[in-house]
């Protein structure tokens, strides 16, 4: 089986349900869902990824999001793997890794998920001593959400990001 309709709304409502179960519950849900996918498919390991790090266990979710973008992850939860990697590794000390990884994202194209891309690299520069980048950053993903000020809000971010002279 790979995924179909029914087990997308399964795992959905695992997803929806997460603090109706403690740690450990929450991870052999979410076990469970990703082995009715056959071994080796990127969408299990990205789902069980998913599950380690929102309880707490980067260290076990990065493999699991590397294998999942190594096999080839499909559609949206490709970009969400790598913003999601791009954070724990950042979590786990190495803001560098993570900078590199979403500067990459960022040049790969635009979908409703930019702005996750821009806070996490926010997050990323900060950990990283760039905290002047890291405001030009969210400014600039904040500018396309005002209702007033897009330009000015847009060009603020575009000076922060300028190198000081």
């Amino acid at each position: 089986m790979t995924t179909d309709e029914d087990w997308e709304r399964r795992i959905a409502a695992a997803w929806a349900a997460i603090d109706e179960h403690d740690d450990e519950a929450f991870r052999a849900l979410i076990d469970g869902l990703a082995g009715e996918v056959p071994d080796g498919h990127p969408v299990a390991a990205f789902e069980r990824a998913c599950a380690f790090d929102s309880t707490g266990r980067p260290d076990l979710a990065e493999p699991l999001y590397r294998e999942a973008l190594a096999g080839g992850l499909p559609g949206e939860r490709r970009r969400r793997a790598v913003i999601q990697l791009a954070s724990t590794i950042r979590n786990l000390g190495r803001p560098l890794e993570s900078i590199d990884l979403l500067t990459a994202e960022r040049d790969r194209g635009s979908d409703h998920l930019d702005d996750a891309v821009s806070c996490v690299l926010a997050l990323a520069l900060t950990d990283a001593g760039r905290e002047r980048e890291a405001v030009a950053v969210a400014v600039g993903a904040l500018a396309g959400h005002l209702p007033r000020y897009q330009r000015s809000m847009a060009a603020y971010a575009r000076a922060l990001a300028e190198p000081e002279v």
